[in-house]
């Protein structure tokens, strides 16, 4: 059995299911086929959640209205019995009409995780319609979490017996990345762009014969095309060098993702579905590392430096507070550094958690902060790499390891 996952950029349009259902019908008899959330339809949802917590007049039906439209657009592109998103647009609407009660995070996960239902949706009927034996699968029910919200984190146990009593190879499986649910029947979120990990998740627990990514890129390459001219396709990957990458920040896959397919030495495939016959790139067991420098560019960055107050040196019982306060926050350090009297790290700056955070570390250091800043991670670098990525940029920060260095700059342009 095959797990290939589509994120949203390949189900943005009709165009791009009939290019999936292409994809499924010609290399995945029988996967398990994991989708993402419509285009940008979690950003949409992301946006309609302010709007629930903080409402203004006629701000909600707005919003909820552009994401109708959106799926109904794509919905008119195709063929097939579409009257289960209709439903779930309702449980939307309902849901929305409710007052808003409990934790953000909370109400995020019940509000978002919709995108991969309806986008689930529209992509079963279409492959059923189009002759495609296809069973549509709510990830819900599959995948047991704790009740971490935004974050759930995974009963392996419980989720490798749901999955294997549930999936089976008379039909393509169709399901939802992203979400989860808790012991007590609520939604959970794995993570933004968590559908990678799912698809891992499914991998592991059915013992995949691979796993396949199919992006709008040629596979994993050593830079981002938005900020280099010249970019060159990494063919094969170790599974070490694929965490490392993630890890810093490689948006091509998902931090999450490498280290249950490690476990079982399940290949890891990235693909164009653009040229779905391009071979991409693969992430699996080999013992020659990268021979070239890859950059990931992290941007919206903040650099937050927390000194005492009294006399005193960071030690370890400052270091566990503060460890304490960003895990509260939910807030992931990207980069960190300590001296005797200072502890600093890079963060990136999102606007729902930072303030509140910065208000309980305050109530224990002095804090200064930058913003608009980029971490720059140069993997595998010599000096004319780091050279390169420093034209026309302020330093403030630099940290190095026998393999990576972490830049810390602000643009002068």
């Amino acid at each position: 059995m095959k797990v290939f996952k589509f994120g949203g950029a390949s189900v943005k349009d009709a165009a791009g299911v009939q290019n999936l259902a292409e994809i499924v019908r010609t290399q995945g008899k029988n996967a398990v086929v994991v989708v993402s959330a419509m285009g940008k339809t979690t950003n949409a949802l992301e946006d309609l959640v302010r709007a629930y917590i903080n409402p203004r007049p006629g701000q909600i039906q707005a919003r909820l209205q552009t994401i109708r439209s959106y799926h109904e657009s794509i919905i008119h592109g195709l063929t097939g019995n579409f009257t289960s998103v209709y439903q779930t647009l309702e449980t939307l609407e309902a849901y929305l009409k409710q007052p808003f009660t409990g934790l953000y995070d909370e109400v995020y996960d019940q509000i978002v995780s919709l995108g991969e239902i309806m986008s689930t949706q529209i992509v079963a009927a279409y492959l059923a319609n189009t002759g495609i034996a296809t069973r549509w699968t709510d990830a819900r029910q599959l995948i047991a979490t704790d009740v971490t919200f935004r974050e759930g984190r995974v009963d392996w146990e419980e989720t490798n017996r749901r999955i294997n009593n549930t999936v089976t190879t008379a039909a393509v499986t169709v399901t939802q990345g992203f979400i989860g649910q808790s012991p007590d029947g609520r939604t959970t979120t794995l993570g933004r762009e968590g559908s990678d990990y799912t698809a891992a998740i499914f991998a592991y627990c059915l013992n995949a014969e691979s796993v396949t990514i199919w992006k709008d890129v040629p596979g994993v390459l050593n830079a981002d095309p938005k900020w280099f001219d010249q970019t060159v396709l990494l063919e094969k990957i170790t599974y070490q060098d694929a965490i490392e990458l993630a890890y810093y920040g490689a948006t091509v896959i998902h931090p999450k993702t490498i280290k249950p397919l490690q476990n079982k030495g399940i290949p890891l495939y990235v693909r164009s579905f653009v040229k779905p016959d391009a071979p991409g790139t693969v992430i699996g067991h080999y013992e020659r590392h990268l021979l070239i420098p890859s950059f990931i560019f992290k941007i919206n960055q903040v650099l937050i430096s927390l000194h005492p107050n009294d006399f005193s040196f960071i030690a370890e019982d400052n270091l566990s507070r503060i460890f304490g306060r960003f895990a509260q926050a939910g807030i992931k350090i990207n980069l960190m550094q300590n001296t005797a009297i200072s502890f600093s790290v890079v963060v990136d700056n999102n606007q729902d958690r930072i303030p509140e955070l910065l208000g309980q570390l305050r109530q224990d250091f002095r804090v200064s902060y930058n913003d608009g800043l980029e971490l720059i991670t140069i993997r595998y670098y010599d000096q004319s790499t780091i050279d390169r990525v420093l034209v026309n940029k302020k330093l403030l920060l630099e940290q190095k390891s026998r393999y990576t260095v972490q830049l810390v700059v602000k643009d002068l342009g």
